[in-house]
């Protein structure tokens, strides 16, 4: 009721004679004004990310047209189509072209009673022209929308309800920001404080030449550079920085010049754009050393060597990030970068604006393509609230020029009680390791996405996505807004045009689904399946020519290396600059914090490829280790489990074959995980299966360990140290009896390095022999 009630006011409201300007002219009449200015607002499909996939879906399950193949049929006016037109027009003039509306307010059309005939009239925008009835369901509905929301916003305020199903900010929307923050509806002048400086300093020509960002989006590259990039392999050179270490440099389209390390790095030969010159040594100063003069370098080594490539933007592979030392260094580093690009292209965007304006009329204006064909720039993943909530902090405090001049920051307050934390809500007297308490500091919630809008002196967050620049949102957010093939309520069309991605904490993913990374990397960069209000003229051509994958500019950031990880990095990444790759070797592996005396014996086992892998394992295990434990002497054996599926493989077995064992994973409730805890303590159950996952979430000590058993090598090496080191938990003076076996195959070599060491592992490689080690606590 509250709809119709809705359009029958409307309707009302109109006079014959705007009904009848509306009907011939659009455009031409005062009302039409207004409705244009909510379409400056508004796009003709909802912008936010899950009402807008309803309605994108129910228009390209008629008919998969991609937004460019729209623009290309919007090109050809058929006769046809002009001779409706005159025949609407001569309709018109006799009254019979005008909806009759009934005493409840609805249209025979129907478009009142759901939208239906929006579906029914898609067919008419490739005809070359917009037919009355599609132009008039376009208008009242975004009047509409725009009633709606201005009565909720007034009735909710900013703290709209969320969709608990969904996490997040799906149906709130503040019209009175939307338009502050339209790109279209804004000019240089406006934004910028200092609009002289910045418009010397784009018409200059050694800075359009020399700015990172204007060489790599001004790049155009040719079908047969593209080509190359998609068939030929990449050339790699290998250079030694400093601090990074060792660097693996490839290519597609040449052999690069290896990149040097500067020593020294002048903040204004970075291209940073204002303010961020002067805010950056503020808000970096807290990783600086104290002795620091006013004229050193506002960046710490390792920050320095990692800009210096995000900065050239070649995608970057570091997987040496520790929440506990350099996490934070890190944070602060991409996110200057990422903050430094939006500013960028946003005031490209507002100064031609700018220009746009002031030019004569029938002036080509073919040189302004500087957007995508969707806004969001930036897709930032990351893996808990917590972290989402420390980037928004760091851009606050980069936009933030001094005390007196202050960010406007809107819906803050909402966004603190979302993705803030409560220090109550701690459990008290938890001893856990230090990597954990950092790792899992705050708000650890793993479900959200949340869209944030920035000019230079204001920002709005849980903006819509299709009005957002940066889009800030866990693996698990992503994947309930892609949603899946056959679902009806699904969006990926702002994933159109990111041209930066971050993917920080990596490892952490495989500790939740991977799955949902893999399906984000397919969904990234595709051909938007609807327009979404663009202006195809400000659309640059790389976009419309489907290449934005090879501008996108990736940075993976991991605590380890991981063959799913370097796949990310190998297979989904096609930056045409080329990419960068640390690639240390561990000298020294997690072997050597063991305090415990215990040998360790790894047992190798052969598999013809690496698909065979689980299945070889697996008859290993239960045909060559199993035997020997299960007599009773054996006793107090716990078997660590990575994964999953490997776990509930193990433990129908024991079933199966009745042993006496209980199991512990990441899903036992907390009664059944104290029973099987007591139960291993006291010998009553002779094995326990133990996976890592639960490891990872818990870091419960398990008392009573005698013997271990390592199916497989542990994701995170320092998981090995801690393991064999719960063995001196439990003290009964059996010291003899302790034993550690681990299995493993050549397709294991990252693993068995982190955890034996490079010279070792080489050794174990190339020996077919089990390797017997004995730890003595100093090794």
């Amino acid at each position: 009721m509250g709809k119709r009630r809705g359009e029958r006011e409307l309707l009302r409201s109109l006079t014959k004679k705007q009904k009848k300007h509306l009907r011939e002219f659009g455009e031409e009449h005062p009302f039409y004004d207004k409705v244009l200015l909510l379409h400056s607002c508004f796009p003709f499909q909802s912008e936010n990310s899950d009402k807008s996939s309803a309605e994108s879906d129910s228009e390209t399950e008629v008919e998969q047209v991609s937004v460019y193949h729209k623009l290309l049929a919007t090109l050809k006016t058929s006769p046809e189509s002009e001779s409706e037109e005159e025949e609407d027009e001569s309709e018109s003039e006799d009254g019979e072209s005008e909806p009759e509306v009934d005493s409840e307010g609805s249209q025979e059309t129907g478009e009142a009673d759901g939208g239906e005939e929006d579906k029914n009239d898609a067919p008419e925008l490739e005809e070359g022209s917009l037919s009355f009835p599609v132009l008039w369901q376009m208008l009242f509905q975004l009047e509409k929308t725009a009633e709606q929301t201005l009565g909720q916003e007034q009735a909710d305020g900013a703290d709209a309800s969320c969709d608990p199903s969904y996490g997040v900010i799906e149906e709130f929307t503040d019209v009175k920001h939307e338009s502050e923050f339209s790109l279209e509806t804004n000019f240089m002048e406006e934004e910028s404080g200092d609009c002289n400086a910045d418009q010397r300093d784009g018409n200059s020509s050694q800075a359009f030449s020399e700015d990172p960002f204007k060489q790599h989006m001004d790049k155009e590259l040719e079908e047969k550079e593209v080509e190359k990039m998609s068939t030929l392999p990449k050339s790699s050179s290998q250079s030694k920085w400093p601090r990074l270490g060792q660097l693996t440099f490839s290519s597609t389209l040449e052999k690069h010049k290896t990149l040097k390390a500067d020593k020294e790095v002048d903040v204004k030969q970075l291209y940073l754009h204002k303010p961020l010159e002067s805010t950056w040594p503020k808000v970096n100063k807290q990783f600086l050393s104290s002795v620091n003069k006013p004229s050193d370098p506002p960046f710490t080594p390792l920050q320095r060597e990692l800009f210096c490539i995000m900065n050239t933007y070649r995608d970057l592979f570091y997987p040496e990030r520790n929440a506990l030392t350099n996490g934070e260094e890190i944070r602060h580093a991409y996110c200057l970068h990422a903050l430094n690009h939006v500013l960028k292209a946003n005031a490209q965007v507002l100064s031609n604006n700018a220009k746009r304006r002031d030019q004569k009329p029938g002036t080509d204006s073919d040189d302004y393509r500087d957007q995508g064909l969707t806004r969001p720039k930036v897709l930032m993943i990351v893996p808990f609230r917590e972290c989402a909530l420390r980037i928004v902090h760091i851009f606050i405090s980069l936009l933030e020029v001094n005390d007196k001049r202050k960010i406007d920051v809107s819906n803050k307050k909402r966004f603190k009680g979302e993705f803030g934390s409560d220090p109550e809500e701690k459990p008290p007297n938890l001893k856990r390791p230090e990597d954990y308490e950092a790792v899992f500091a705050g708000n650890i919630d793993d479900h959200f996405r949340i869209g944030v809008a920035i000019l230079q002196k204001s920002m709005r967050l849980y903006a819509p996505f299709y009005s957002s620049d940066i889009i800030i949102a866990s693996p698990l957010g992503m994947r309930t807004v892609i949603g899946a093939e056959g679902e009806k309520k699904r969006d990926f069309d702002f994933l159109s045009s990111i041209e930066i991605l971050i993917i920080d904490q990596a490892d952490i993913y495989l500790m939740q689904n991977w799955e949902h990374v893999l399906h984000l990397m397919k969904h990234i960069n595709r051909l938007p399946l609807d327009s979404h209000g663009v202006d195809f003229s400000r659309v640059r051509m790389l976009n419309l020519n489907n290449w934005s994958k090879y501008y996108r500019q990736t940075l993976l950031f991991s605590a380890l290396q991981d063959p799913q990880i370097n796949s990310i990095f190998n297979k989904h990444c096609f930056n045409y600059v080329g990419q960068v790759a640390v690639r240390n070797v561990p000298l020294s592996g997690s072997i050597s914090h063991v305090v415990v005396q215990l040998p360790h014996v790894f047992r190798r086992l052969e598999a013809e490829n690496l698909t065979s892998v689980i299945e070889t394992r697996f008859q290993f295990f239960i045909d060559k280790v199993l035997p020997e434990y299960r007599d009773a002497i054996m006793s107090h054996t716990l078997i660590y489990v990575p994964s999953y599926f490997d776990y509930v493989r193990l433990r129908n077995y024991f079933k199966k074959e009745e042993l006496n064992f209980t199991h512990i994973c990441e899903y036992t409730k907390k009664a059944g995980v104290c029973r099987a805890r007591r139960f291993f303590l006291k010998g009553e159950k002779q094995f326990l299966l133990f996976t890592e996952r639960f490891h990872f979430y818990k870091r419960y000590t398990i008392k009573g360990i005698r013997n271990l058993i390592f199916y497989e090598l542990p994701t995170y090496s320092h998981f090995y140290s801690e393991i064999c080191n719960m063995m001196k938990a439990t003290d009964s003076g059996v010291d003899a009896t302790w034993t550690c076996t681990v299995l493993y195959s050549k397709y294991d070599a990252q693993k068995l390095a982190a955890v034996v060491g490079i010279d070792r592992t080489a050794q174990m490689l190339q020996s077919k022999k089990n390797v017997h080690l004995f730890v003595t606590g100093e090794n």
